[in-house]
């Protein structure tokens, strides 16, 4: 099972890099949202949630793999990444709209990576990692859910807050 593990915590490394990224894209993205407070909230809630992720899968790195620098230099193109999509994103007319899209569409590749992960831990029988991807996807379909069901509303008070000259794009 050489091989397996060896996927297991490529692919764990690949989610810690993720959610070292969502963290600095959901920062941003609460530090600059100003006219959709029931958005900015949810932001604020999965942003401590994906910083609690975050802390979980480094310490199954550290307990599986020990420390190492080639984590410290994924976390930090993560997060150079996740920069430069806050940068992009403020260039933009229709900021928020465009963050929640990402936002969605981000929630659901963390979803996959769990799935994922779950399968892998389930197959090398790591139940402690497991139970820590179960609960962590939980929160990320969640937070899809959530924006799922007000991307509608997020884009209608665009609308209605653009057409009137409001501040509407973040």
């Amino acid at each position: 099972m050489t091989h397996a593990r060896d996927n297991f915590l490529a692919w764990l490394r690949a989610a810690h890099a993720m959610e070292e990224q969502a963290v600095t894209m959901l920062t941003d993205q609460a530090r600059r949202i100003e006219s959709y407070p029931d958005l900015k909230a949810r932001i604020i809630q999965h942003l401590s949630e994906t910083e609690a992720h975050a802390r979980a899968l480094k310490d199954l790195l550290d307990q599986f793999a020990g420390k190492g620098g080639v984590l410290a230099l994924k976390d930090i193109a993560a997060k150079l990444t996740a920069k430069a999509q806050g940068v992009s994103g403020m260039l933009t007319s229709d900021e928020v709209v465009k963050g929640a899209m990402a936002g969605y569409a981000f929630e659901h590749l963390e979803i996959a990576s769990y799935r994922v992960l779950i399968a892998a831990a389930d197959e090398l029988d790591e139940e402690e990692a497991k139970v820590v991807f179960e609960r962590i996807l939980a929160e990320e379909i969640a937070m899809a859910g959530w924006l799922e069901a007000n991307l509608d509303t997020i884009t209608r008070i665009f609308l209605m807050r653009d057409e009137r000259d409001l501040m509407a794009k973040r």
